[in-house]
């Protein structure tokens, strides 16, 4: 469709780069014309076919659309720090789906209905169309080329798909099909759909713009900088220059982004709130980086260095700290929980549950603080002012601060060091 509608719209688009610059709106604009030409509509499956038969300007053509689609997702990435993506678009498959239509023709298994190929699985609902009347591949095509390259090139034990639970049949259907085909045990591999539901708006609707179109992430970033950068001014923070607060603004912002949609049910549908999102209290990323920032300031105000914490630690029997108030208690049982919460995510695929278990933590760590004195400041007879250390609870905190950092690092968040 997207090839199609190139052609015509930018005859001499081989000669002359077109000048795309919102790629969502070409696809609108294609899309449209698709839905009502049916002449349009007959070009773009032809040359879907010539693209899958490898026919050069039809790649060219392609490899164009990718590389401006591309550098939209570089800044994306860049922005909420994913790194290390290894891109394999549908064209990394295309010689390995001519292989498996063959291979399955040879087997047998495929069955021809009104000009299509076939692939029937005990126990699902729908085949698997391998081949289209037309001779094109489809999703199924490809999606059977993909985890068939995964098992036996990648010699993966364990394969997430991470896509929106509207795919689930087409999935489990996919999965049956490489098991009856015999790619692999689900006794001894790990085949899994992480499934997510639905981004609302404030209306309990599909999350929009106001004029009913898609909400794009650059701006939701670009207006959670802004709202984040607000809020850090209204604080009087001091920071040592505007691009000090600006960058902390980014991190804040991102952060609560990421925070509010990771700590959701990921199979449920969510409300989308910018103000319940930068609100400093309950569960949210911003009560959390607070808590963090003055966790890490404890020490740091005690003039203590990480160095004579461990040098204190070193001294102890074994290593042990006496925990005597119920609060020390309380918050020592919730650090040791940290690694059955990990064990637990990596179970359910429930990222949520880091999200649970860091609140609850930051939520006991206040309550301790608000019993148990780290840091006493006292006055000597002579005026001068005596700092009593109590290494134990001080110890207790750096290691809160600790597993904090670990989540957030987890969940993709930075901490910041003013709020």
């Amino acid at each position: 469709m997207l090839i199609a509608y190139l052609r015509e719209r930018f005859p001499n688009y081989l000669t002359e780069k077109p000048k795309i610059e919102d790629l969502q709106t070409f696809y609108k604009e294609s899309k449209t014309k698709f839905d009502e030409d049916g002449d349009f509509k007959s070009r773009a499956y032809q040359c879907v076919v010539k693209l899958q038969n490898g026919e050069k300007e039809f790649i060219d053509a392609w490899n164009m659309i990718c590389d401006i689609s591309r550098k939209e997702f570089e800044n994306i990435y860049k922005r909420l720090d994913v790194l290390n993506l290894v891109e394999r678009g549908e064209s990394f498959y295309q010689s390995r789906m001519l292989s498996l239509v063959k291979e399955l023709d040879n087997e047998g298994i495929l069955k021809e209905e009104d000009g299509r190929k076939l692939m029937f699985i005990d126990g699902c609902n729908i085949p698997l169309t391998v081949v289209k009347s037309d001779g094109g591949f489809t999703y199924d095509t490809s999606d059977l080329a993909t985890i068939k390259q995964r098992l036996f090139e990648e010699k993966a034990d364990w394969i997430l798909y991470i896509v929106d639970r509207g795919q689930s049949e087409h999935l489990e259907t996919i999965y049956a099909a490489a098991q009856k085909l015999n790619w692999y045990d689900p006794n001894e591999k790990r085949v899994e759909h992480v499934q997510f539901g639905l981004v609302l708006g404030e209306d309990k609707k599909k999350f929009k713009t106001r004029s009913g179109d898609t909400v794009k992430l650059l701006d939701l970033l670009d207006e959670g900088v802004r709202r984040a950068e607000e809020k850090l001014r209204s604080r009087e923070t001091n920071f040592e220059s505007d691009g000090q607060l600006i960058e902390a603004a980014e991190s804040l912002a991102y952060g609560c982004i990421k925070y509010a949609d990771l700590s959701q049910s990921r199979i449920a549908d969510y409300v989308f709130s910018f103000d319940r999102m930068l609100d400093d209290r309950g569960n949210t990323a911003v009560y959390l980086l607070y808590a963090y920032t003055r966790i890490r300031a404890i020490a740091r105000n005690a003039k203590v260095e990480r160095t004579a914490i461990n040098n204190y630690l070193a001294q102890l029997e074994d290593g042990i700290i006496p925990l005597e108030h119920p609060r020390e208690i309380r918050l020592a049982k919730q650090i040791l929980k940290f690694s059955d919460c990990i064990l637990n995510t990596v179970t359910t695929l429930h990222i949520s549950k880091i999200c649970d278990y860091v609140y609850e933590l930051a939520t006991l760590f206040h309550d301790f603080y608000k019993e148990c004195y780290v840091i006493n400041k006292t006055n000597n007879e002579d005026g001068t002012e005596q700092i009593n250390i109590n290494y134990n609870r001080l110890v207790l905190c750096e290691v809160v601060a600790d597993v904090m950092q670990q989540c957030f690092s987890i969940l993709g968040i930075k901490p910041i060091d003013r709020m």
